[in-house]
């Protein structure tokens, strides 16, 4: 009998011309070659990203070139499926998530490791199997179903980016921090749950003057701000002197459209003394951190809804929504 040199293998692929127009089709994928492995993807995470990629939206990055389609999304969790000659760090059966930046492994970031992400300028993982390298992939946390872990690599790390990557909370039992997190989002809920698992006092707010007040009187520490042009303004009257800003994310629009509301952040930072910071994900090395607090802390994501592989369509409008709580998530497997 002849041994098989492919796999049957579904994918959704986007021409970037609209979420109604993503389409599912089948393809054959080749066994993995040297150094390569073949992950059967079983969930797969959203991101407000990816709705922008499929709707032609994303153009963050000089160094990201979007092709004319693409097989979309770069949050996934499976298992190796087979591996290729030479491969010694992972065998048959092991689970593992996949990286969005293989390249992207330590410090800082560039936009040419950014021009290698997963799901944006080169192929992703909303799809039935991957064909990786080896090192673009790391192991999955202890504990957690595949739907869990698929949330980690973007919404995770650019939250744990946001609390230790320019200045730690310390030692768990927290050191008076102060923790203010807008919306319910994917980040937000991570936020939330790290920052109660390192001591720190949260709030959580929506679209709400009197909890931004009481922020305020407080006096947050540390400010997750992915409202974008309509509640930076208002984060900013909500942070301490010194404290650290961390831009996230902008749900609510990229430009203020009141021209006597604009925001003058340079103003706005010097003002108060603080720490701004633009995130976009994190190295490897934080991801494996990240993961290791994780499990000692018996963290667990919280996952809003799971849709079936099918109805890719029907998630992706879903999350752009922005009715969820937690992360959106489409089993594959």
């Amino acid at each position: 009998m002849k041994t098989p040199t492919s796999i049957p293998n579904r994918q959704w692929t986007s021409s970037l011309n609209g979420i109604s127009n993503l389409t599912l089709v089948q393809i054959t994928t080749p066994l993995p070659g040297p150094n390569e492995i073949l992950v059967r993807i079983n969930a797969v995470s959203l991101n407000f990203k990816d709705g922008e990629i499929v709707q032609g939206q994303f153009n963050h990055h000089k160094a990201v070139s979007l092709p004319e389609a693409i097989v979309p999304c770069s949050d996934a969790a499976g298992e190796i499926w087979e591996v290729g000659n030479g491969v010694t760090r992972w065998k048959r059966g092991d689970r593992v998530l996949a990286l969005p930046y293989p390249e992207y492994r330590t410090g800082r970031t560039t936009e040419e490791m950014l021009g290698g992400g997963i799901g944006s300028s080169g192929r992703g993982v909303l799809c039935e199997y991957r064909i990786s390298k080896e090192d673009a992939v790391l192991a999955t946390p202890a504990g957690m179903t595949d739907e869990e872990a698929c949330t980690l690599t973007v919404a995770g790390i650019t939250t744990w980016m946001s609390m230790n990557g320019q200045r730690p909370l310390g030692s768990p039992g927290g050191n008076g921090e102060v923790v203010l997190i807008q919306g319910t989002g994917g980040v937000s809920i991570n936020g939330l749950q790290i920052a109660k698992a390192a001591g720190a006092t949260v709030i959580i707010t929506f679209s709400s003057d009197e909890k931004l007040a009481r922020a305020r009187e407080l006096g947050a520490d540390i400010i997750f701000e992915n409202g974008g042009a309509l509640t930076t303004t208002k984060s900013f009257n909500c942070i301490r002197f010194g404290g650290l800003f961390n831009a996230i994310g902008y749900v609510s629009g990229k430009v203020d459209a009141k021209e006597d509301e604009r925001l003058n952040i340079n103003v706005q930072a010097i003002r108060r003394n603080v720490i701004l910071v633009g995130l976009l994900n994190g190295p490897r090395d934080r991801v494996e951190e990240m993961c290791r607090f994780y499990e000692e802390h018996g963290i667990r994501p919280v996952i809003d809804r799971v849709f079936k592989f099918e109805e890719a369509k029907e998630e992706l409008e879903y999350l752009w929504s922005r009715s969820h709580f937690g992360k959106v998530v489409l089993k594959v497997h």
